[in-house]
Parts: C-alpha cells; structure tokens; sequence
C-alpha cells in the first residue's frame, strides 16, 4: 500500500477511495491509542482511593498531591524514554513489529500494578507501562501516515487522536460500573489490551515506504565505499535529528509536544483530583462520588472527541501553525476560566468540554504535523522523539502541581500551571508549514 491516491476526479466525499486495508489499518492503530488513553487514564481516576490506602489511612490530600505528583512524573519519564526508544526501533525492525511489542508491555504491567503495596510499587509499575505507551504512539502515528493517501492523511491522523477520547470514555465507563470494586479491580482491566496484539500480528504488514528505505539501507551497506550523504542515509540515530537540515524541524516539533503535555498531565488531568475536592463538601456516598467524576471526564472528553476531530480539517484549511496557535490560545483562557473561577459542579460539567477541545485537541496535530516534518528512513525516530522527549521537562509539570497544591487552592495550582501555552504561542511562528505538501521520503 503506497498511500497515494489515485489520479481522477475529486471524490463527493473525503473517505471515498481509501481501501479497505488503509481503514484496517487506521483501525488497529485507532484501538490501540485506546487502550494506551484508557491505561493513563485509569490512574488518574483512583489516584486518590489508591493512594489513601498505599499511604495508610489517614494520609492528608497534601500527601496524596505530593505523591501523586511523583508518580505522574515518574510516568511521564517512562513515556518519554519508550517514545524515544521504540521510536528508532520502529525504524529499524518495522512500525508493525513495533507495535505489537509496546501494545503487550503496556498491558501486562497496567495489570501487574493492582499487585502493589506500597506507593513506590505503584511508581515502578507505572513507570514500566509507561514505556510501551510511548512506543505504541511513534510506531502507530507513522504506520498511519505512510499508508494513508498524502491529502487523506490530516483527517486519518484526526480519527487517530480521537481514540484518546474514546479511552477517557472507556475508563470513566470501567470507573462508573466497577469503581466500586476497589482500584486494584480498575488496574486488572488494563491487561485486556494485549489480545489486540494477535490481530496486528494477523492483518497489518510494513508499510511500503518502510520496506523500500529498508532495501535501500540494505544496498547501501553492502557497498564498500560509500559517500557522505550514503552514510547519512545509513544514520538511523537521535544524533541524526541534530544535524543541520532536521535539527530546527526537532526543536520545534519537540516544544510544541512539550508545551502540549506539560498543560494536559500539568493541569487538566487533575481533573478528577479537582472534582473530587469540590464534591467533598457535600458529604457524598462514595458511589455517586465515583459517578459524578465519571461525568465529569466524560464531560471533559466531549469537548476533546470534536477537537480531536475537527483539528485536521481546520489544518487542512488554514495551515498547521494557525491551528497549533488556536488551541494554545483556547487552553490558556479556558484553564483559569474552568478550574479558578467556579465553585458548582454543575458549570464546571458545562465549561469542561470547552476546555477539552483546545486542551486535548492540540494533540490531533502531532500524528498529522511531525510524521511531514521527517523522511521516511528515519520518520518514526523523529515523531517518537519530538513527542516524546519534551515528556522528561514536562515530566516536571504534575511535580509542580503537586508541590503549587501545597501553597495554593488547586485552581490557582492549575492556572499557574496553564502559562506554559505562551511558549507555544512564542515558538509557533517559526515554525515550518507543512500543508499541502507530501511525506518526504
């Protein structure tokens, strides 16, 4: 599957001439970016109940902040550090090989975690499944982009991200109907995602592009003397992406990631943290506590599924960078405006979409953005890198918060949390367009 189009008349609608193999493919990537969405989210869904009982009964709300803090950070270290890694992998053994591999590290040691007894087992647990979540992104993003028609690609990468809100979805589902059966019950649900491993062994090959620049490699060592630019073609290194003609093109895909997940994991996902405090007050079974977070992610969610969706479209229309600008102006009103201002449950379920669509949306452009910024020899290193590695500084994100909530309420935490979009706004005009131009090979 080349994933290019066929010449001839423009189609009534945008899906017409995408295969049936182009959709599978699209599906195995979208469900496991599901999984990988449900797994982070669950943890952030029984910090608390999971903490209070590691902690010892009695452990404050600081204590908890603190040490959730630490554990989100660990996680987002390991994120950073499987990206990275399974990012050159791809590279080297195949997007689809790849894949296969994070999809089963991140779901046996989701499960393994419900084995833990103290909060430093929970951080380990974590930290290792967080690997397989990093991998499973930059193998899965470029399996999509080589495979998918060049002017289809913007709105596949959309449908990609999508499955992020499809996970919150799954996990505050999983939360509301079997919340009640105790944390380590949530944890155990995250191994189910290694069976969609049969199906990308079974059904999903190597993308064209891959196998061709993998012929070519090959051609070129078998040689004995080889040139300066066949020797580059042979360096499939995160050295490679800081030589001249990438090094811009990886600062800026890496700050924008940076900025993107230093707000999401900073702020907006101490949203069931926050909810929880602001339904304290009021006394709640524990139950219809549970019940009321589940809305307030999914609340948050919807928001997020229509920015998800809509990001590649408006990109398509306007150019990458406007709509990178448009979410990072979006989420630094909308954070103050959502966690500062109210004090009732019920506007906070009505402001939480808006803030899901910039905050969350921003990420649709990463899978459509960084794959057009690399050739196809080193694609996957390059995405994995620039989406990943801003995760070690933006690993510092929920340590802040954790260490703001201590001084602060949480919305004030959050806020000051927040001003990390103006580095992105900041950063956006220097940054190359894209639209409207094929992979380079």
């Amino acid at each position: 599957m080349s994933g290019k189009k066929e010449k001839g008349s423009k189609p009534n609608r945008w899906w017409e001439g995408v295969t049936g193999y182009q959709w599978l493919v699209l599906a195995m990537a979208w469900l496991g970016w599901v999984f990988d969405s449900m797994d982070s989210t669950l943890y952030a869904m029984v910090l608390q109940p999971a903490l209070h009982e590691l902690l010892a009964s009695g452990s404050s709300t600081e204590g908890i902040e603190w040490y959730g803090g630490i554990i989100f950070s660990i996680f987002l270290i390991g994120w950073a550090l499987g990206g990275v890694l399974f990012g050159v992998m791809a590279d080297y053994v195949g997007r689809t090989r790849t894949m296969i591999f994070t999809i089963l590290i991140y779901s046996v040691f989701t499960g393994l975690a419900a084995l833990s007894h103290d909060w430093w087992h929970l951080a380990v647990y974590r930290f290792l499944t967080a690997l397989g979540i990093g991998g499973e992104w930059a193998a899965g993003a470029t399996l999509v982009a080589e495979i998918w028609p060049e002017d289809m690609r913007a709105k596949a990468a959309g449908i990609l991200q999508s499955a992020w809100a499809a996970g919150f979805f799954l996990a505050a589902l999983a939360n509301l109907f079997l919340g009640s059966y105790g944390w380590r019950v949530m944890f155990l649900i995250g191994i189910l995602p290694a069976v969609l491993t049969l199906l990308v062994r079974a059904m999903v090959k190597e993308p064209e592009r891959w196998l061709k620049a993998k012929e070519e490699r090959h051609r070129i060592f078998q040689k004995k003397d080889r040139s300066e630019e066949e020797e580059a073609l042979l360096d499939i290194s995160i050295g490679r992406l800081f030589q001249r003609d990438l090094r811009w093109k990886t600062f800026v895909g890496a700050t924008l990631a940076f900025v993107a997940v230093f707000g999401l994991w900073g702020a907006t996902n101490w949203t069931p943290t926050l909810v929880r405090q602001l339904l304290a007050a009021q006394n709640l079974d524990p139950a219809m506590v549970n019940r009321d977070v589940s809305y307030a992610v999914m609340s948050l969610n919807a928001g997020a599924l229509i920015g998800y969706l809509t990001f590649g479209p408006i990109a398509d229309r306007i150019g990458r960078r406007p709509t990178f600008f448009i979410m990072c102006l979006g989420s630094l009103i909308m954070l103050p405006v959502t966690f500062f201002t109210p004090k009732d449950y019920t506007v906070v379920l009505w402001l939480l979409p808006v803030l899901g669509f910039f905050n969350n949306g921003i990420f649709s452009g990463f899978p459509i953005y960084l794959p057009e910024l690399f050739p196809t020899r080193i694609r996957a290193t390059g995405a994995g890198f620039c989406f990943n590695a801003g995760r070690v500084l933006a690993s510092g994100g929920p340590f802040l918060k954790g260490y703001l909530g201590t001084l602060f309420e949480p919305g004030k935490a959050v806020s000051l949390v927040g001003l990390i979009y103006l580095l992105g706004m900041l950063v956006l005009p220097l940054a190359p367009e894209t639209k409207g131009k094929p992979l380079p090979e």
